[in-house]
């Protein structure tokens, strides 16, 4: 696949396929975020999903791409806990079976939602990038089909469904649209489906400064690794596979890059909470703060509310 010039039939393919499985997600106007800006911010409730993340989008697509006799022998995924989420899913709605491996110290209250639907969970390493090795390693030696969070073209598509539900749902194009960005599966989804209806829309990766991985290795012009701190956005934590295709396209498509502090996701989190009186985990909360923070006055903007999984200790944490 050609990536840039086949996104956009992959994406409408993907919509296809997901249509009778997955319920396309909300595009709020929000009065509050709209006030505080000075612009027309718009929130695209991925929150809303029934695993409470977008993963389940591309996680979903790339099963349903697979041939019977694959999925007979069952998949293998590397999660820190929302693709692993929208595997089990997946998994449980085509009858099939896989293992989701994890790395040490994931959130109880994502794993849980895995074991809830059925998949087997195995802990290993303890970054994402041990964990996502070993998978994968785990996956050829079984003779088993290792679905990627992100270095995968049919996830990646997914994940495009976004940007094709965001054009439909608007009357005008976004001015700009924020996007957590980990290891990039979901802005480069959007951005290939968006650019090719909308090309002068801006696309925003939003990360924490603690963990940029994705923002260092567009700086330094190639994937460099880099050593992370915690942050309140585990979803979007770890690092970028040598071979990541989700690289190029994000140096290709996206257009400008901000970083948020620990402060300033736990503000926006607040802030959302309160007003829209939903929940967010803290990689929802990056897009929210760099949009925020950016300086937005005037202008149509969309930012991606990726998730909803954050476990009861992180929630009280954000709200003292």
């Amino acid at each position: 696949m050609n990536l840039l010039n086949d996104l956009t039939g992959a994406i409408w393919q993907a919509h296809t396929r997901l249509g009778p499985h997955l319920r396309e997600t909300p595009l709020d106007y929000s009065q509050a975020f709209s006030r505080m800006t000075g612009a027309q911010v718009w929130l695209k409730l991925e929150n809303l999903q029934p695993t409470g993340s977008f993963k389940v989008r591309g996680a979903l697509n790339k099963l349903l791409s697979l041939s019977p006799e694959a999925l007979q022998k069952g998949v293998v995924a590397a999660s820190s806990g929302n693709h692993g989420a929208g595997i089990a899913y997946g998994l449980q709605k085509l009858g099939a079976k896989g293992v989701v491996f994890v790395p040490e110290g994931a959130s109880a209250t994502k794993l849980e939602a895995i074991r809830r639907y059925g998949a087997e969970v195995r802990v290993f390493g303890k970054s994402g990038d041990d964990t996502e090795l070993y998978a994968r390693q785990y996956a050829d030696a079984h003779g088993l089909t290792y679905i990627s969070p992100y270095n995968d073209p049919e996830v990646i598509a997914g994940q495009g469904t976004i940007g094709l539900e965001i054009a439909h749902q608007m009357s005008q194009p976004p001015d700009a649209v924020f996007v957590t960005v980990g290891g990039g599966g979901m802005i480069s989804g959007i951005a290939s489906y968006l650019k090719s209806v909308s090309p002068h829309t801006t696309i925003v990766g939003c990360q924490p400064e603690n963990d940029a991985a994705m923002w260092a290795s567009i700086q330094a012009g190639r994937i460099v690794s880099i050593e992370a701190r915690p942050t309140l956005s585990d979803g979007s934590a770890g690092g970028l596979e040598p071979d990541a295709i989700t690289f190029a396209l994000c140096q290709n498509l996206v257009d400008d890059w901000i970083t948020v502090s620990e402060e300033e996701i736990a503000s926006a989190m607040r802030f959302f909470i309160e007003t829209q009186h939903q929940l967010l985990e803290g990689a929802a909360g990056v897009a929210l703060a760099a949009l925020l923070k950016a300086g937005i006055r005037g202008r149509r903007a969309i930012a991606v509310v990726c998730g909803a999984n954050i476990g009861l200790e992180t929630l009280r944490k954000i709200l003292q």
